[in-house]
């Protein structure tokens, strides 16, 4: 049975441990219990989930039965941590973005390679039924050769999400709504239509917001495939609409709602594969199902289990790191910029 551990017991917590109590329940981990700089939040955390709490980073660490640490931290904070856990030892998984660049991405992901521990990223949106379905469809050439592919994420914030001191600040959170919100979409695109080659983007801040960081955004994208597409970013677009996935290849085309799929490939009947559409673009960013975050951690503990690397694993998380800062040169720049 694998201990799991988790760091940082804020708002991220919730669908984690709604995963990790059903996996505990069905005897796959065991949880020793997680921490938090404030004690304000150990003990939210200890009341809600009934799970012991360690008052420091190396107490946890050091817990006997220690294998996986799940680190909730704000991005910043996931470098420290995961060398920590990484020097110790132990496998980890990190919300995401990595990191607040991709410099300090790739350091972290170096951290868990030196250390030889897997290391898996918090992209759950691969791990939804219809996406799991549309990377099949992609994969076996069910869509022929792709042409166009381009994501749409008009969601909304209101202002009780900024009110928490240094939300959508860089120096907090790292970027806006590419690296903060759009991230799982973008990363799901990229997980299907494989990497980008070349990028002309526009960015700005609306005047909704008292923050540093872009919440408008969009690009033009030409994958290394030779397929082109668009991306559509936004958390302005009240009252918040479900995130889109578009994809056209030489034998079909798939649209991706949410968690809901229409395949339609030559030759045979449209497919759909429907777990709804709700998700966290409105207000609520906690609005969704925790399936595909315990699918995630059951894929973690499967590759512990094998000695392999996951299908989330934290190189994997790079691609899109890099996407987006390729999208915020070239509106800095005014130029196609080259991935």
């Amino acid at each position: 049975m694998i201990g799991v551990g988790v760091v940082g017991l804020g708002m991220a917590a919730k669908p984690h441990m709604l995963a990790l109590k059903e996996l505990e329940a069905a005897g796959r981990i065991r949880i020793l219990g997680g921490f938090a700089p404030s004690a304000a939040r150990r003990d939210a955390f200890a009341g809600a989930w009934s799970a012991p709490v360690f008052d420091s980073l190396d107490a946890l660490l050091g817990a006997p039965g220690l294998d996986l640490v799940v680190v909730l931290t704000p991005p910043g904070a996931h470098l420290p941590v995961v060398e920590a856990a990484a020097r110790a030892g132990k496998h980890v998984i990190v919300e995401k973005p990595l990191e607040l660049d991709l410099p300090r991405a790739e350091a972290l992901v170096a951290a868990a390679a030196r250390a030889g521990v897997r290391l898996g990223v918090v992209f759950q949106h691969r791990f939804r039924p219809a996406s799991l379905r549309l990377r099949q469809a992609v994969a076996s050439g069910e869509l022929g050769a792709l042409l166009s592919c381009s994501a749409t994420i008009r969601w909304w914030r209101d202002a009780a999400y900024f009110a928490q001191a240094g939300r959508g600040m860089k120096a907090r959170d790292g970027g806006g709504v590419l690296l903060t919100q759009a991230i799982h979409t973008l990363d799901l695109l990229l997980h299907l239509a494989g990497p980008v080659a070349q990028v002309a983007g526009f960015a700005r801040t609306s005047p909704l917001r008292a923050i540093d960081t872009e919440d408008i955004a969009a690009a033009a994208l030409r994958f290394a495939n030779g397929a082109i597409g668009a991306v559509d970013a936004t958390t302005v677009a009240e009252p918040g609409f479900p995130e889109r996935i578009e994809i056209a290849g030489t034998g079909g085309s798939a649209l991706l709602v949410a968690e809901r799929l229409e395949l339609h490939t030559k030759g045979r009947p449209p497919e759909v594969v429907d777990f709804g559409m709700a998700g966290g673009g409105g207000a609520d960013p906690m609005a969704f199902d925790h399936g595909p975050h315990r699918a995630m951690v059951a894929e973690m503990l499967d590759a512990i289990e094998q000695g392999r690397a996951p299908m989330n694993d934290g190189a994997s998380g790079l691609p899109v790191m890099r996407l987006i800062a390729a999208i915020l040169e070239s509106s800095a720049s005014g130029k196609v910029v080259t991935v």
